[in-house]
């Protein structure tokens, strides 16, 4: 158990400092589309769940291999805890701006380690107790979509408000409003 508890701490520091260097690799890599399926390409909320998403499934790898002899629930606990994680960085962030009005930087820098840390402590409590184990499956194929999902709206993005990168402005005299 001090062995798990220990690579978790590890874990939590790994996707933290991949997710922010994955924030500008992006843009270090000349706009490289490959870079882009993995990293934001954009300031959208969406794109920032990438940040979470890619670095723990990165770990989760190294640590199911490392770990699913002495924790059989490691996988399914993971799993969970990547899917968690990553849904958070939406809802922290359209919960403050609904309360506050607008995003403020620190808070956006807030909401990435707080959905880490849940995403982390989730998954070490679940693979000690086992009790999402009958849904190994079920998860494994919502991180598989989530996936899929990550690489085709890159290219495809829905025009919903969380795919919408905040830092373009529409031309003036634009309409914003749609008609139905």
């Amino acid at each position: 158990m001090k062995q798990l508890k220990h690579y978790t701490i590890i874990g939590i520091l790994f996707v933290l400092i991949t997710g922010v260097l994955a924030h500008f690799l992006y843009q270090w890599s000349g706009n490289n589309r490959i870079v882009g399926y993995f990293t934001p390409i954009n300031e959208s909320i969406w794109e920032h769940m990438k940040l979470l998403f890619f670095p723990m499934l990165l770990y989760a790898v190294f640590i199911i291999l490392k770990f699913r002899e002495n924790y059989p629930c490691i996988a399914t606990s993971l799993y969970f805890g990547i899917i968690a994680g990553t849904l958070l960085i939406p809802v922290f962030y359209y919960a403050y701006t609904y309360l506050l009005g607008k995003d403020f930087f620190v808070l956006d820098i807030v909401t990435f380690i707080l959905s880490i840390l849940i995403a982390f402590w989730s998954s070490y409590q679940l693979t000690l107790h086992c009790k999402l184990q009958d849904y190994c499956w079920l998860l494994r194929i919502l991180v598989c979509v989530l996936f899929l999902c990550f690489i085709i709206f890159t290219d495809y993005p829905p025009n919903l408000e969380i795919f919408k990168d905040p830092t373009i402005v529409p031309p003036l005299g634009y309409n914003t409003c749609s008609v139905i």
